[in-house]
């Protein structure tokens, strides 16, 4: 199956490792550390520049994201 995140992002659920809150988790410094290191690997993909909420974690890429993680699990759900 298949998650739209918004304009052109879909991801396989199935290689979808953990939906975060960007709120929330970037208050620890090693969840900082890791997106910067992985925007300096170029692994980072903004779904579009609004304000994010969130991110998900693939296996190959991680996407930001403006949806909620709410929402976001709702839809892997359906």
């Amino acid at each position: 199956m298949y998650l739209y995140l918004g304009g052109d992002s879909v991801v396989k659920s199935d290689d979808i490792i953990g939906v975060f809150d960007m709120d929330t988790s970037t208050v620890n410094k090693a969840t900082r550390d890791y997106l910067t290191e992985a925007e300096r690997d170029k692994r980072i993909i903004y779904v579009n520049y609004d304000l994010p909420k969130s991110f998900i974690v693939c296996n190959k890429n991680v996407y930001v994201c403006p949806l909620n993680t709410a929402t976001i699990l709702k839809r892997i759900k359906n």
